[in-house]
């Protein structure tokens, strides 16, 4: 396996870097480049080989998340794109299925199409549920549309046609016209980028696989290039959605699945340290410059989806984004980071977000333009960082600026002074961030009872204990780099891949050689993209399938066993069918028919289990004395008191603290509020404890 090891983040504030060597691991956070991402990156990579020794060449393996795809697609900023589609099916991504997220709202704002009406092509074909060709495919009139594709300029083009799932010969057809005719432009097909039923949701994660795709190849390849140019010619691997690592073919090909990279880094980077650590239900919380990431993990796993919603026109409302039917692993993420912009709304309120200052200008006591208060402002007045050593030193915010900001967009509007408006942003974005995460478990009809919240990111361990204390968790886990959690994460995760089909099925009449035949065919795609990066790794093989009472609207996951399946499987795997809906919904259903809508099959190389928490033997090191105090203001109290200051790279196993108190280290910093107290463990890291 390879010896040393580079991971990048990029988010919306900070490039986050880890590199693994055999002297250990070195991390850091540099300030993101918006304009050009790779050039920070660059900048990240050269300084973490200058503080660590390490040569470029001696790297063997780069792996790589970013937020681009989203962001492109947030900001509506990718490719110009067309959509071919089966003849009277043009309106597919405008209708989606009729729903409203809010059915009160007479003047509902629905999410945008990427695709406009115009360039919302139809094709005359038609296919049947089974796949059977019912209107052969028009390849004149694909042709036709080819001067129209010219003069508008495509830039990319997405084809997704009824049923394609199940056959998809017409697909390869028109994009062999394409290529034929239209050399150099990119083309996704439905049937490839999301295989599944359900034509709204194929439709539109076609769309934004073909809306980024050449703005992401594009990166890709330069990031590639970049990185060779300086003398890193080790293998660029893509963090996915799902949780798994991907060939740089396979993400320009697929650059959908890279939509939550960062944030699936984070949640492999929690379900690490919870095993280590023993913990088999946490709450993992990853809070960036931009965002904040909530995941639920049980029993050492985090919870997957097949369904994720970006770019939603209402806030934290479900079926107000534009749906991608892709793995991912699921989250919660709310406007609430560092960066995020605190203003006053119109009925006189804090608000926080969604907006970010970013990286550039950034909050207001960065010094780089910014005129509005951001979080990280509010923590500068609040006396929760020390000015002259935000970043490991790297950066000297600007205190005054920051109280200016706060004054005159909170403070001045509301009647506080800067101080009490700092705090009244500080407790609203910790409401928000604490209410996503009861919403989260609600929906997910599970409890925080017993668990324990695990804080990383640049801002998880700031606010790490309040956001604890309002959801009713009493112990807080803070590993060694928290502030490049993702980074780690990435670190962590297999070379994997998922591949989805839909093969409509009933038990009742259930047809064992069609569904082996599949399954064998998605091993052997999984397999293909998986072995070029595996090095020759032993592999794991998952297989899932994706059922429901007949008549009901959706399904539940149920596994499946990895042999060839006969008409004996059917008991057992109905039984487990049960079981679950058991599990989901508290009773079965006895006498009602079941159907299989879709399977999956996943591919992963075998990761290394993590070495398990060491006794501490009962070691103790008595409290240690801080290196200095500093004026903080307590949001539950509104009281100044002084805190504790320790630096992290003085706490060694067994040494405890009583809060108040923050303990600095360079990426982040750790409140311990008054009522917590902590104690290092036998692996370095910070777990605190309320009461």
């Amino acid at each position: 396996m390879p010896s040393a090891r580079l991971a990048v983040d990029i988010g919306g504030t900070f490039t986050d870097l880890a590199l693994e060597h055999p002297g250990g691991r070195t991390t850091i956070k540099v300030l993101t480049t918006q304009a050009a991402p790779e050039k920070g990156v660059l900048d990240g990579v050269r300084t973490i080989l200058a503080t660590s020794g390490v040569k470029a060449e001696d790297i063997e393996l780069i792996i790589h998340g970013t937020t681009l795809a989203t962001n492109a697609v947030i900001e509506r900023k990718g490719a110009k794109t067309a959509l071919l589609t089966t003849e009277g099916f043009r309106d597919v991504i405008a209708m989606g299925n009729e729903s409203r997220y809010d059915q009160y709202d007479l003047n509902i704002v629905l999410p945008e199409p990427l695709v406009p009406r115009h360039l919302r092509l139809p094709v005359p074909e038609r296919l049947d549920n089974t796949g059977k060709v019912l209107r052969p495919l028009d390849e004149a009139a694909v042709r036709a549309l080819i001067p129209t594709l010219r003069a508008e300029k495509i830039e990319s083009i997405a084809v997704g046609f009824l049923h394609a799932f199940v056959n998809p010969d017409h697909e390869w057809r028109v994009r062999a016209i394409l290529e034929e005719e239209l050399p150099g432009i990119p083309v996704s097909l439905s049937s490839e980028v999301s295989p599944e039923m359900r034509e709204w949701e194929r439709f539109s994660t076609t769309v934004a696989n073909a809306y980024v795709q050449p703005m992401m190849a594009r990166y890709l390849r330069r990031l590639e290039a970049d990185l060779r140019g300086i003398g890193a010619a080790a293998p660029l691997f893509l963090m996915m959605s799902g949780g798994g690592l991907t060939t740089i073919e396979t993400a320009c090909r697929f650059p959908i699945r890279l939509v939550e990279s960062g944030p699936a880094g984070g949640a492999i980077f929690s379900a690490f340290i919870a095993r280590q650590s023993g913990l088999a239900n946490v709450l993992s919380f990853d809070m960036g410059g931009t965002t904040a990431k909530i995941c639920l993990i049980d029993d050492y796993k985090p919870q997957t989806a097949r369904t994720f919603e970006v770019a939603r026109v209402g806030r934290f409302r479900k079926g107000s984004g534009l749906p991608l039917r892709i793995p991912v692993i699921e989250m919660v993420e709310i406007g609430a980071g560092g960066g995020s912009i605190a203003h006053v709304d119109s009925l006189g309120r804090i608000a926080v977000g969604p907006e970010s200052a970013g990286a550039d200008p950034g909050p207001a006591c960065y010094g780089r333009g910014g005129r509005r208060p951001a979080v990280t402002d509010a923590n500068l007045a609040l006396g929760r960082y020390d000015p002259a050593r935000f970043a490991g030193g790297t950066m000297t915010l600007d205190a005054a600026a920051a109280h200016d900001a706060l004054l005159a967009e909170v403070g001045s509007r509301l009647g506080l002074t800067s101080d009490m408006a700092a705090l009244g942003v500080v407790e609203m974005v910790d409401e928000n961030m604490a209410n996503a995460a009861r919403v989260h478990a609600i929906e997910s009809g599970k409890t925080y009872d017993g668990r324990t919240l695990i804080a990383f990111g640049g801002g998880g361990p700031v606010h790490a204990c309040r956001v604890a204390e309002k959801i009713g968790i009493s112990r807080v886990l803070v590993p060694s780099g928290a502030g490049v959690g993702s980074a780690i994460g990435f670190l962590r995760a297999p070379v994997g891949y998922e591949v989805v089909r839909s093969l409509y099925q009933r038990f009742s009449t259930f047809d064992a050689q069609a569904v082996n035949a599949l399954l064998e065919a998605m091993r052997e795609e999984a397999i293909a993209a998986v072995r070029p990066g595996s090095f020759d790794a032993e592999l794991t093989e998952t297989r899932t399938a994706y059922m429901r009472y007949v008549g009901q609207g959706h399904e539940i996951p149920v596994p499946l066993p990895l042999r060839v399946l006969g008409p004996d499987d059917v008991a057992d795997i109905r039984a487990a069918y049960d079981r679950e809906y058991a599990r989901f919904y508290d009773r079965p259903v006895p006498g009602s028919d079941v159907e299989i809508m879709s399977y999956a099959v996943v591919v992963a190389t075998v990761t290394d289990e993590p070495d398990p928490l060491p006794d501490s033997g009962g070691l103790f090191v008595p409290e240690v004395l801080a290196e200095r105090t500093q004026p903080v203001r307590d949001t539950v109290t509104g009281e100044v008191s002084l805190w504790s200051i320790y630096p992290r790279s003085s706490l060694v196993p067994g040494t405890r603290i009583v809060g108040p108190a923050i303990v600095t280290e360079d990426e982040t910093s750790t409140l311990v509020g008054p009522g917590w107290s902590g104690m290092v463990n036998t692996l370095g890291y910070l777990e605190l404890e309320r009461g």
